[in-house]
């Protein structure tokens, strides 16, 4: 299973580092993500911690096998003895020898401890595959960000030239004599905000590129592919949206593995109660070996016992203290579940109620630029006043940035759907399938599933739109409106 994980990573991270070098070509969100994966740090922190658990794994082993040491020494004695004359001899003796020694039994700590460790290792490997969904995520954001900001400054420089328009138009009327002077300062004041505003998103496109460059590892390409929706893959409803997050999300997988790993460790503690017992052999050669005088070898074989009956109380101590710990492990393997099932929840509705809103906000924009061009040419033939058409420029600027802010969002909240199932990387080809699904039987919930994690859907807040219409034609027709409106 270990050999099966480490080379899952080891491919994962070269097939990332390997497509890297293309992303600053095309600038898709695919390869952002790829190129975000194969440098960022937290991944590579992430992939390490679990080649270190790895090898803390196959040294636990080593306690089932023998260990043989080589030693060697020299020195000089000096006895005193009663009874004997002489009273005392000085020797000075030199050897060299080999032990070895197996052990026997030590209440299974070993065999918990190695238990532990494997726990620990999956722990580690579903923290890896986490940090790598998270870094997938955070790089599409940044993909998005900048190309929301972008496209909102362009907005913003269509808004400024036509403000820049309507005051040039004014000015060369005062001049003319046939405009008032208060339309020249109204629209200098609008000009005046504008700019503002483009200042503004130019700047903002500055810190979404900032903060581009720090979770890709690079600038932004100068241009990026048009905005894809990550729609397949989703479910239907929000149940099926709570289930498949909470059953596939891998920071609850590493929390269960926690889990396991600090029950491990409970037995691992509950072997100080019993004795430990090993085999060894020992011999050595020399000079006066151990210290006995013209003795040339010295050899052992023995099996020796140990049990510990008083130790001030340290073995309970640490036992309650590991069940403490087991506690907590399951604490936060719930809280865990708590946090997915929010961001699934959140996410999945975001993409309901997201697209639902992009319509009626491309309505509300087009209608908006007929409007204003509609006013355009009236204010030319002098049947609107200036007032009117700078206000509709506002408009249309403000249902413009709301259009594209929600288009973006929506982006977003599928990737954020796909990360909260555990399958944003497989939906942006970095992963061939999710290794959780390809290998069930290895890896289950099992019986150490979250127990305070409640995976039904959270209830929409919805309005009826009909008794809203009602009363709209009520008011129409001069009826009654019916009974006032509730107060939040």
């Amino acid at each position: 299973m270990s050999k099966r994980l480490s080379a899952i990573c080891t491919a994962a991270v070269l097939l990332s580092a390997g497509g890297a070098a293309k992303a600053q070509q095309t600038g898709s969100l695919r390869e952002a993500a790829e190129r975000a994966i194969a440098t960022h740090p937290d991944v590579s922190a992430r992939f390490n911690a679990y080649r270190a658990s790895i090898d803390a794994t196959t040294a636990a082993r080593a306690a089932f096998l023998p260990r043989i040491d080589l030693n060697a020494s020299v020195g000089k004695d000096s006895d005193r003895i009663s009874g004997r004359n002489p009273t005392s001899q000085t020797l000075t003796r030199s050897s060299v020898g080999a032990s070895l020694s197996q052990l026997l039994w030590d209440g299974l700590s070993t065999q918990n401890e190695v238990l532990r460790l494997n726990h620990d290792q999956l722990a580690r490997y579903f923290e890896l595959v986490d940090t790598t969904e998270q870094v997938a995520l955070e790089s599409a954001r940044a993909h998005y960000d900048v190309m929301r900001m972008r496209h909102l400054v362009q907005i913003a420089e269509d808004n400024y030239v036509q403000h820049r328009y309507a005051h040039l138009q004014i000015q060369s009327r005062v001049k003319a004599g046939v405009g008032r002077g208060v339309d020249l300062e109204q629209a200098a004041a609008r000009l005046a905000l504008a700019e503002s505003n483009l200042s503004t998103e130019s700047s903002n496109l500055h810190d979404v590129s900032a903060r581009y460059q720090r979770i890709v590892g690079e600038d932004p390409p100068p241009k990026l592919a048009s905005i894809v929706l990550l729609e397949r893959g989703v479910p239907s409803t929000a149940s099926e949206a709570m289930s498949s997050a909470v059953q596939r999300n891998a920071s609850i997988s590493a929390s269960i593995e926690n889990l396991r790993a600090a029950r491990a460790q409970v037995a691992s503690r509950q072997a100080a109660y019993q004795p430990r017992a090993e085999a060894r052999l020992r011999t050595n050669a020399g000079h006066h070996v151990d210290g006995v005088r013209d003795q040339s070898r010295d050899s052992t074989a023995e099996i020796v016992l140990n049990w510990n009956l008083y130790s001030g109380g340290a073995d309970q101590a640490r036992i309650r203290q590991q069940a403490h710990l087991l506690n907590q492990a399951s604490d936060q393997r719930d809280r865990a579940c708590r946090d997915v099932r929010q961001n699934a929840a959140i996410a999945f509705n975001d993409t309901l109620k997201l697209k639902e809103q992009l319509g009626l906000l491309e309505r509300n924009s087009l209608a908006i630029e007929k409007a204003r061009d509609a006013y355009r040419q009236q204010f030319d033939i002098g049947q609107r006043s200036l007032l009117d058409v700078l206000n509709s420029e506002s408009e249309l600027y403000t249902a413009k940035r709301a259009y594209v802010n929600a288009e973006h969002d929506l982006a977003v909240a599928y990737a954020r759907a796909h990360a909260a199932m555990n399958q944003l990387s497989a939906q942006l080809g970095l992963r061939s399938a999710d290794p959780l699904l390809a290998d069930a039987a290895a890896w289950t919930q099992g019986d150490d599933a979250p127990v305070r994690c409640n995976v039904n859907p959270t209830a929409l807040a919805t309005t009826d739109r009909s008794e809203l219409d009602a009363r709209a034609r009520g008011m129409a027709e001069g009826a009654p409106a019916g009974p006032p409106a509730r107060k939040p």
